[in-house]
């Protein structure tokens, strides 16, 4: 095999980024397929892929035959209807989170790779291939800080689209936490709990904005995650570890800063694009290089599985206000 040739669906601002990505930076890949059901959109993402054709559904893609794997980039809900479809294809799929909304669905994806009897899904948990993130798994690893005790994270966006709700504070933000969390601990999370700061007047009307979360891992960590979406300055994502012998940080913003007239000037990411770009290229990457070998590289449709789980409790704290224990099923043996 020579170029990976990928059906990308969904061509929306994840999707169209990694279209661009997977054409300009990606070795080994290029883009045969774009699927979107608008049309004017999906025409626009192809036009940045030589060659690739924009069709408006999955079932025309996979009566193709210049399809190698595919990137799923669709909204949450839909991820199901063409990871299913995909599977019963055998064909490689890389999906970005969540790998389904609730842990039900995320179920019946498991037993539908199960029964093609080869591991196809690798989930785009982007931040387990940012450098500062495997520095610090290498230091929870390493031990030379003693052992790991707690974890401060605060993950702050600048504004919300209005299609965003208060469960999506826990489902489509908070689920980056939740993955790397148990990434850093190898250990997973037992028990969520949410609490309600003062509510942010800036947030849109029907938004309960910010949330403090409580994640507890079966290890004996506890993680406090500042969700804050509508925070005005920028994108930030910090998390500070606490060790027996010390602290250690991570998430700084890179760049230029500059001290004059008594001020201190500096620039934030506004946006998760830029924050994660190299992170974004090195899974790309990772993923297809794995793909030719006939492997992942990184979260499988099980630690999609787990996530699902896990925010299933989490909405349920947001409801409830009480500390809710997430329930797993048992791990099957072809995710050993």
């Amino acid at each position: 095999m020579t170029d990976l040739r990928i059906a990308v669906v969904g061509a929306g601002q994840m999707g169209a980024d990694h279209i661009n990505r997977i054409t300009e930076r990606i070795v080994g890949a290029s883009v045969s397929v774009v699927v979107e059901p608008d049309a004017a959109r999906g025409a626009a993402a192809a036009a940045h892929a030589p060659g690739a054709v924009a069709l408006g559904s999955f079932a025309e893609a996979l009566n193709r035959d210049d399809i190698d794997a595919v990137l799923v980039a669709t909204p949450g809900q839909f991820h199901e209807t063409v990871l299913l479809p995909a599977l019963a294809a055998g064909l490689p799929i890389l999906c970005e989170k969540p790998l389904t909304q609730d842990p039900v669905s995320s179920l019946r994806v498991l037993e539908a790779e199960q029964t093609g009897g080869k591991n196809l899904i690798q989930v785009g948990f982007m931040r387990r291939f940012d450098r500062e993130y495997m520095q610090l798994r290498e230091l929870i690893e390493t031990g030379d800080a003693g052992a790991l005790l707690a974890m401060h994270c605060a993950h702050r966006n600048p504004t919300t689209s209005e299609g965003y709700t208060d469960s999506m504070l826990i489902t489509d933000s908070v689920v980056h936490e939740i993955d790397v969390v148990r990434y850093l601990t190898d250990s997973p999370i037992v028990a969520v709990e949410v609490k309600r700061p003062k509510r942010n007047s800036l947030a849109p009307s029907w938004l309960n904005d910010p949330i403090l979360v409580l994640l507890e891992t079966e290890s004996g960590i506890l993680v406090d995650v500042e969700m804050n979406v509508n925070v005005q300055f920028g994108y930030q994502v910090k998390t500070e570890a606490v060790f027996e012998k010390g602290v250690a940080e991570i998430g700084r913003t890179a760049g230029l800063t500059r001290w004059q007239d008594g001020r201190i000037f500096g620039e934030e990411h506004t946006t998760f694009k830029t924050r994660f770009a190299d992170a974004y290229d090195a899974q790309i990457q990772r993923w297809v290089n794995a793909t030719k070998r006939g492997e992942i590289d990184g979260p499988s449709a099980w630690d999609g599985y787990l996530v699902a789980a896990s925010c299933e409790a989490g909405v349920k704290a947001q409801q409830t206000g009480e500390r809710e224990e997430v329930v797993y099923v048992p791990r099957p043996v072809f995710y050993n």
